[in-house]
């Protein structure tokens, strides 16, 4: 029975009242029960959940996430970073952009994170190996200095190579090969890219193709994007789990709103670059891509 104060529950959890009067509020979580004088009351349940969020924020999530993940809402791997990102953060715009103009970004991102990130976890999807083939020799430069260095696609079989990101081959009806995946997190530098191609595009010619693409320089956006990333590589490849998770540990630091202003106008300005005039899509059904 909910019997515990707020007061109690903070003691137990070391999450003050104020926290968990805005967790509510902001989050919906935890929902206690109310006296009929308006006093919160909390299960053990409570406490053990909120204690689940601390851990989960403690290791990089960002506060939906944890609250998801100590509520159980999935009890499946994501399997894509597109959809999950979409999902945890509607607010985040989807551009319509061609291939080319990924491939500006990519690199772009990879520049940055190979002249400022130090030891970073880099995560790559490249759909098919071929795709990777062309980017092999930036890839090779950027493993070099990299905490964990892998890339995932439809690759005949793996690879761990000396000097290069591990290949991790992922299954042919995996949903994660209609996307484009770009994820550099380290404490000094984070960025991701996350894009998924549109179906019906057989005759398209290969530059043009269209992608539903997503980026941030978020840090905590970028630690959910690597999260689910590396549970889409772990789940092909399990023994990675203790190079990658470990990597993955600690709280990003935070982004203000300069920094999100700033991203916002540098997704216009590509978007603009790309197609003339920025095309902001509707926000894809929760199931798109899962």
């Amino acid at each position: 029975m909910p019997v515990l104060t707020i007061r109690e529950v903070a003691a137990q959890t070391g999450v003050s009242p104020a926290t968990l009067r805005m967790w509510e509020a902001r989050y919906g979580f935890p929902v206690p029960e109310r006296l009929p004088s308006g006093h919160r009351r909390y299960s053990d349940e409570d406490v053990e959940r909120v204690r689940r969020v601390v851990v989960a924020r403690d290791a990089g999530l960002s506060m939906r996430a944890a609250v998801e993940r100590a509520l159980g809402a999935r009890t499946e791997p994501e399997t894509s970073v597109f959809a999950a990102l979409r999902r945890r953060r509607p607010d985040l715009a989807p551009y319509l952009l061609p291939k080319r103009t990924l491939i500006a970004l990519s690199h772009a991102i990879e520049d940055e994170c190979c002249a400022r990130a130090e030891r970073p976890v880099l995560i790559g999807g490249f759909q098919r190996p071929l795709f990777f083939r062309h980017a092999e020799t930036r890839w090779r430069e950027l493993a070099r200095t990299a905490r964990a260095a892998v890339v995932f696609a439809e690759f005949p079989k793996r690879r761990d190579p000396a000097a290069g990101p591990v290949e991790v081959p992922i299954e042919p009806d995996h949903p994660s090969l209609r996307e484009w995946v770009l994820v550099c997190d380290a404490p000094d530098y984070a960025a991701f890219l996350a894009a998924w191609e549109r179906p019906g595009q057989d005759g398209v010619p290969d530059a043009d193709r269209a992608f539903e693409t997503i980026w941030s320089v978020e840090p905590e956006l970028v630690r959910e994007a690597a999260h689910v990333a590396a549970g889409i590589v772990t789940g092909a490849a399990p023994d990675l789990a203790s190079t990658l998770h470990p990597a993955l540990a600690g709280t990003p630091p935070p982004a203000g709103d300069e920094l999100r202003l700033v991203g916002a106008l540098t997704n216009r300005m590509v978007a603009y670059v790309a197609t003339g005039e920025a095309l902001t899509l509707p926000a894809p059904r929760a199931s798109r891509g899962d």
